[in-house]
């Protein structure tokens, strides 16, 4: 007996979304059913939900757009096929070129991660000089800091 299908009310209630959510993601082509029934409803399988909570994680943890999320999932979609291929005994030269292919595209995805991490330094560092320039002007002030202590009288500072 195969795997149970899930109707698209249940993938959205697991990943959180609405079930438009889900269809828009669709339209985008982030996410695919499974299959559909007789009368055309989407089904979905456990896949299909590890599909939606990575596009979910990947707005969310990274902050990506749907634009890079599409290329993150296509580029993984891509590394899945050339593992299987890899798999397959093939001769050496073909199994070093799914290698080279693979190692690209993963270089693409970590300067894309990459990006993302220097702007998000740039954005903490901004951050920490905003704090210092606080600490030094509520130390001019004789006010305290979140800690408790007069301005600028961490040990951190």
């Amino acid at each position: 007996m195969g795997e149970r299908m899930l109707r698209i009310g249940e993938v959205a209630e697991r990943a959180g979304v609405s079930t438009r959510t889900v269809r828009y993601y669709e339209e985008l082509g982030l996410l695919d059913p499974s299959s559909r029934s007789p009368g055309g409803t989407r089904r979905y399988d456990e896949r299909d939900v590890a599909r939606l909570l990575r596009v979910r994680e990947l707005q969310s943890l990274m902050g990506f757009d749907l634009d890079q999320i599409r290329r993150v999932v296509a580029a993984e979609d891509r590394l899945d096929q050339l593992r299987a291929a890899y798999g397959e005994g093939l001769p050496l030269e073909q199994r070093n070129e799914i290698l080279v292919e693979a190692m690209a595209i993963n270089a693409e995805l970590r300067a894309e991660v990459e990006a993302k991490l220097a702007r998000l330094d740039e954005f903490l560092a901004d951050l920490d000089r905003k704090a210092v320039r606080y600490r030094q002007v509520a130390a001019e002030r004789g006010l305290r800091d979140e800690t408790g202590a007069a301005g600028g009288d961490t040990a951190a500072s």
